[in-house]
């Protein structure tokens, strides 16, 4: 039995991606303490970056809702997202999306990531969207990723530039963050754009 048998995950839900540093695979039930523990810890730390929390963010609740959103996306080709393990202990360190797929013509999608106050800077983050990025443009069988961060936030900017991406300019008001419509920098990573991964 495979461990996503094991914890009830959908069929054809069953991606794990490795790196050196972490693992990446769906969030599951028994993700729900560790994830609590890390938003509620990292609260300061990841407001200024997110829409507002609602008054049950981190309850159980909102995590299940959350764990019947993102399987639906995964099966109908929505959105992909994954929670990031490190490796050497299983610690839930962050989570990262490919989302707002767009097939067709476009064959394209958006990328969204958050990383624990604790695990910041330790290159956590740059290898899950290296392994994502490759998910993305391999198996996934898009052409285009898109990302967008505030102005200010240098550590988004710079790790997106680390990566490959390519500044394509600034939407006004683009998304209402902690409580403000705030313009935000437009990033997008062509599948034969040269980037920096892991192979």
């Amino acid at each position: 039995m495979t461990w996503f048998r094991k914890h009830g995950l959908p069929s054809g839900y069953g991606v794990l991606l490795e790196g050196p540093k972490v693992r990446l695979r769906p969030p599951a039930e028994v993700d729900f303490r560790a994830w609590r523990e890390l938003r509620e810890a990292s609260r300061s730390f990841l407001l200024p970056w997110e829409p507002t929390w609602p008054s049950d963010a981190t309850t159980q609740i909102a995590y299940r809702v959350r764990l019947r959103y993102n399987a639906r996306e995964w099966r109908s080709d929505q959105s992909y997202g994954f929670f990031i393990f490190r490796r050497e202990d299983g610690q839930l360190v962050g989570g990262v999306t490919l989302g707002h797929v767009r097939r067709g013509v476009a064959q394209a999608a958006s990328l969204g990531y958050w990383v624990g106050a604790a695990h910041q800077r330790r290159g956590y983050m740059t290898e899950a969207l290296a392994l994502l990025i490759e998910q993305g443009f391999g198996p996934f069988g898009l052409r285009r990723i898109e990302a967008a961060c505030l102005p200010e936030n240098a550590a988004s900017r710079g790790l997106l530039i680390k990566l490959g991406f390519r500044e394509e300019g600034r939407a006004r008001e683009y998304l209402k963050i902690n409580g403000r419509w705030q313009d935000h920098l437009l990033f997008a990573l062509l599948a034969g754009d040269p980037r920096r991964g892991v192979r």
